[in-house]
């Protein structure tokens, strides 16, 4: 039976219209790219978690604002448990950051290889997978409208 995991994930977008995401190197399988974020902790909620993830992995301490999506995924964690993951996603615009992490964990400090702003172009053909694997139809869905 799957454990139920509440996550929250941040869709970190750059002015140039780049997207943040972790390549993952877990010794039971391929590198993978994710978006910042992770487990929802008991009592938390998605918007605080989102925060607290945000910190944690980016070092940058906002507001992310309001739910943008949701998806109900089944994967396997890197600590080797089978979850079904309610995840909640949270769009945060930028101009730019430095990538320096406020608090990763020993796991995270383990698996976690690098970061990479990816362009529109870089999701259409990246050699490695990408989760999630609909990104580039998500961060178009969520784009803030712009005044001309």
């Amino acid at each position: 039976m799957r454990a139920k995991r509440p996550a929250a994930r941040i869709l970190l977008v750059n002015r140039d219209g780049h997207v943040l995401m972790f390549r993952f190197t877990p010794d039971d399988r391929a590198p993978i790219w994710c978006t910042p974020g992770g487990a929802v902790d008991p009592g938390e909620s998605y918007e605080a978690a989102a925060r607290r993830e945000l910190w944690e992995e980016v070092g940058l301490d906002i507001d992310c604002g309001a739910e943008v999506a949701q998806r109900t995924v089944d994967f396997r964690t890197f600590e080797g448990v089978d979850v079904t993951a309610d995840e909640r996603y949270f769009r945060v615009d930028i101009d730019t950051c430095e990538v320096s992490a406020g608090a990763l964990t020993a796991l995270e400090q383990r698996v976690l290889d690098r970061h990479h702003w990816f362009s529109p172009a870089d999701l259409a053909d990246w050699p490695e997978t990408l989760y999630p694997q609909d990104l580039a139809a998500m961060l178009a869905a969520t784009e803030p409208a712009r005044a001309d």
